[in-house]
């Protein structure tokens, strides 16, 4: 069964050409880590069929339980895909950085079953000075940066990135300084600040158009929270394999605020532009030209082929880009 075909699209410099949908193996959607062996496993074979390359997990997703069920996917399936995994450093790891990234990916490798990852990304969120689990953009430039390419040029991961979440000076400064491969960003319909300048007074965080930055250091973008944890299919009730409760990121104070956010965005839908909120929050990110793929966390085989099919259809129209402006300008208010 082939219904639908993703496009591929080229990630920043690397050279790799990923599907503009991915796989997320995380907590959120939690199939990766809840489902069944069977549901697993035909979701990934799903996944490789429909044309999505692009397997995005980490040692905190399930405590190792995401990489360890990814491998054994992955193995059955025998499918040739990418796969991105991440680690996190505290403070006493910069010492040692090099050796704290090392352990953490030498452990994921093991879970994964593989020799070598695509993509290790580091999952800290950054600050100008350290914080709580947020680490120093300083440090992350004369400590982390070297460390990962000297993880590099040992074949261990072929290529190195970031979570983009934190401070947004600090996120600018590192994109402009180091030299990425990737950076996952909050692009949503919620938060679109990554990719468009927002209204004075928008209640969230302001990325500054974080987007147009990576373009220029050609930086390949992997979108995340595009559904803001679920929020954005419009409604509250979770499915049963999800986690129960999910934390926003950069959008509201809580879930269902952030539900009540969304209902506006139904104008979509009412005017005829697509089907569901769901389908327009995926096409969305697919409008912008930096963005290179769009990371969607499952819970089950039902919301892969709902995935696919709306970004199957592409970008959103201009019309529809055209009216969403006039929402966010009314949420600014």
């Amino acid at each position: 069964m082939r219904t639908v075909r993703i496009e591929e699209r080229d990630l920043g410099k690397t050279g790799l050409r990923v599907s503009a949908l991915g796989f997320g193996c995380g907590n959120v959607g939690g199939l990766m880590i809840r489902g069944s062996v069977a549901e697993r496993e035909r979701a990934v074979a799903r996944a490789v069929e429909l044309g999505v390359n692009y397997f995005d997990t980490a040692p905190s997703y399930g405590d190792g339980q995401s990489e360890l069920n990814l491998g054994t996917a992955l193995k059955a399936v025998r499918a040739p895909v990418y796969v991105g995994t991440k680690f996190r450093l505290d403070a006493a790891d910069l010492r040692d950085a090099r050796r704290a990234i090392g352990r953490s990916l030498d452990a994921s490798l093991q879970r994964l079953g593989r020799e070598r990852v695509d993509l290790l990304q580091l999952h800290n969120p950054l600050a100008e000075r350290r914080a709580e689990s947020a680490l120093a953009v300083g440090d992350v430039i004369a400590e982390v940066v070297p460390a990962l390419l000297a993880l590099q040029a040992q074949g261990k991961t072929r290529f190195w990135g970031i979570t983009a979440l934190g401070d947004t000076p600090a996120l600018h400064r590192l994109v402009g300084a180091a030299p990425l491969d990737t950076a996952q960003v909050c692009y949503n319909l919620l938060n679109p600040s990554a990719g468009l300048e927002v209204p004075s007074g928008f209640p969230a965080q302001d990325f500054r158009r974080l987007l147009g930055a990576a373009q220029e250091r050609r930086v390949g973008v992997i979108v995340i929270r595009v559904l803001a944890a679920g929020a954005l299919s419009g409604v509250t009730t979770r499915h049963p394999v999800a986690v129960p409760k999910v934390d926003p990121i950069a959008t509201g104070p809580d879930y269902a605020s952030d539900v009540e956010r969304a209902q506006p965005l139904r104008t979509l839908v009412t005017d005829g532009h697509v089907e569901s909120l769901v389908e327009a929050s995926l096409r969305f990110p697919l409008s912008n030209p930096a963005v290179s793929t769009v990371l969607l966390g499952y819970s089950s085989l039902a919301h892969l082929e709902t995935a696919a099919a709306a970004v199957a259809k592409g970008p959103l129209p201009a019309r529809a880009l055209d009216r969403l402006t006039a929402v966010w300008a009314l949420s600014g208010r």
